[in-house]
C-alpha cells in the first residue's frame, strides 16, 4: 500500500516503520484485535505526511531550478530530443544552487535558522513554531522573513 502510494520502495519502507512505531509506542494498551485497522490509520495518515512534506520540498526547490527560456514552451515535440542533452547541466546547477542554500542557511543566526527550517521544511504553523522555540508568535515572523530576505539576496548573487 505504501509503495503504490510513494512509487519507492525505500520510502515506502520508511513509512511502514514509522507507523508500525507510532502504533508500538502509542497504542500497545489496546487490545490486539483493535491494532490492524489501528496501524491502516496511521499508515495512511503517514502516507499523507509524506506526500504534504514531498510538496513542500518540491515548492521550496522549484524556485531554485535555472531560469528556462520563455520561448521553449513554444517548442514543437521534435525539438525536444535536442533539449534532452541539456539535462546534465540542468542537474549540476540545481546541485550547485541547493547547495549554496544549505550553505546560506547554515549561515544565519540560530533562531533565524530555526524558524525557516520549522516553517518551511517541517511545515508548522506560526503557533507551533511559536512554541516549540519558546518565542513570540510575532518573533516567529520577524525571523522568518529576515531569514527569507538574507536567503533571497544569496541566491540572487549566486544564480
Amino acid at each position: 500500500m505504501a509503495q503504490m502510494a510513494v512509487q519507492n520502495q525505500a520510502d515506502a519502507l520508511d513509512i511502514v516503520q514509522d507507523a508500525m512505531m507510532k502504533l508500538a509506542s502509542s497504542y500497545a494498551d489496546r487490545p490486539a484485535e483493535e491494532w490492524k485497522p489501528l496501524f491502516y490509520r496511521i499508515l495512511e495518515n503517514c502516507i499523507y505526511d509524506f506526500h504534504r512534506k514531498e510538496t513542500r520540498r518540491k515548492t521550496w526547490f522549484s524556485w531554485l531550478k535555472p531560469a528556462n527560456d520563455e520561448d521553449q514552451d513554444d517548442l514543437p515535440e521534435d525539438d525536444a530530443i535536442a533539449d534532452h542533452d541539456d539535462a546534465p547541466h540542468e542537474v549540476i546547477a540545481v546541485e550547485q544552487l541547493t547547495q549554496a542554500l544549505i550553505d546560506v542557511v547554515e549561515t544565519l543566526p540560530l533562531q533565524q535558522q530555526q524558524c525557516f527550517l520549522l516553517r518551511s521544511w517541517e511545515g508548522m504553523s506560526v503557533k507551533e513554531t511559536a512554541a516549540a522555540m519558546n518565542i513570540t508568535e510575532g518573533s516567529v515572523k520577524t525571523h522568518l522573513s529576515r531569514a527569507m530576505q538574507k536567503i533571497q539576496q544569496v541566491m540572487n548573487e549566486t544564480a
